[in-house]
């Protein structure tokens, strides 16, 4: 695109890897500046890098710095997004704003699928992706991010959908966009916190092998969009369905009763549960990070053995 320099800066190292055709992950930003409290939101940054180069590839985690998509940051711009309370939550319908008016801003899932695909990455880790918000029947609230899912073709490694969403109902958007929902090494959708939903997935991948075959045969037939590869939280660190679901209920009414909507609603729920299950959810988030980066980087490498 003739314009794309003016907009989009590529890290050297992660310039470099493309470039040679080396494993590459995307990261996003808003898991920084407004998923996790200071300072586990910077440690765990940094800290999935390390994860993602320790299994063979190369981060490159987006946000935007003045009014530019930085794909890959430094770590004093990982810090900056970690430590400031100017940065604007970018999906899709933020980013000419944010970039025209030269702004600070951390991508939202949607945010970052749309940078990596800028850069020509097809492999990204998140912790998990938004959906279909629970009474949506009444307020349509759905996500972007499947939206997203439906047009951009990047492959999302996540444990699953948010567990605060309605997650049957975020199946059957998926469904009708045409977005094959893959369980990594099982055949339930997990639920962000839990192992189980109650909810199939569409198909159950084998490994890193069986799943960039997959990917390879989506994208080579010219079938446009993402794909959702779902991986449970490790046993250990997961939080039964049925006890983070009274507290996420919980949650979920009092946001509603101080009006809290929009784009505002899943920081404050997340924040809402870390207190209400007194730490227990956010060392369960940043396990199933670095679970996700584990899985994201071994997928990566298979992927980009065969291209």
């Amino acid at each position: 695109m003739k314009y794309l320099e003016k907009y989009l800066e590529i890290k050297a190292e992660v310039k470099e890897a493309l470039e040679s055709g080396k494993p590459v992950v995307a990261l996003e930003s808003t898991i920084i500046a407004h998923g996790m409290p200071y300072p586990q939101n910077i440690e765990t940054a940094l800290e999935i890098e390390d994860i993602i180069r320790a299994n063979g590839a190369v981060p490159a985690t987006i946000g935007i710095i003045d009014g530019k998509i930085k794909v890959g940051l430094t770590k004093e711009e990982v810090e900056f997004l970690g430590e400031s309370d100017e940065i604007v939550k970018v999906s899709r319908r933020d980013l000419p704003v944010v970039l025209a008016e030269k702004k600070h801003g951390a991508t939202t899932v949607a945010g970052t699928m749309i940078a990596a695909d800028l850069a020509g990455i097809k492999i990204f880790v998140t912790g998990g992706v938004g959906g279909v918000h629970r009474g949506a029947e009444t307020s349509f609230d759905v996500s972007a991010d499947l939206e997203e899912l439906k047009k951009t073709s990047v492959a999302v490694i996540a444990a699953g959908a948010k567990s605060i969403l309605d997650l049957g109902l975020t199946l059957e958007k998926l469904e009708s966009f045409g977005v094959p929902v893959l369980g990594y090494q099982t055949e339930e959708l997990p639920a962000f916190y839990s192992r189980h939903s109650g909810f199939n997935v569409d198909y159950k991948l084998e490994n890193p092998e069986h799943t960039a075959d997959i990917l390879q045969a989506k994208w080579e037939l010219g079938l446009e969009g993402g794909v959702l590869i779902a991986n449970p939280v490790p046993e250990a660190d997961e939080i039964e369905y049925s006890v983070i679901n009274e507290k996420i209920e919980q949650a979920l009414t009092e946001a509603e009763s101080q009006g809290i909507s929009g784009k505002e609603l899943t920081p404050f729920l997340l924040d809402r549960i870390k207190e209400i299950t007194a730490g227990k959810s956010l060392e369960t988030n940043i396990a199933l990070v670095r679970n996700n980066a584990v899985v994201g980087a071994k997928i990566a490498k298979a992927f980009a053995a065969k291209n």
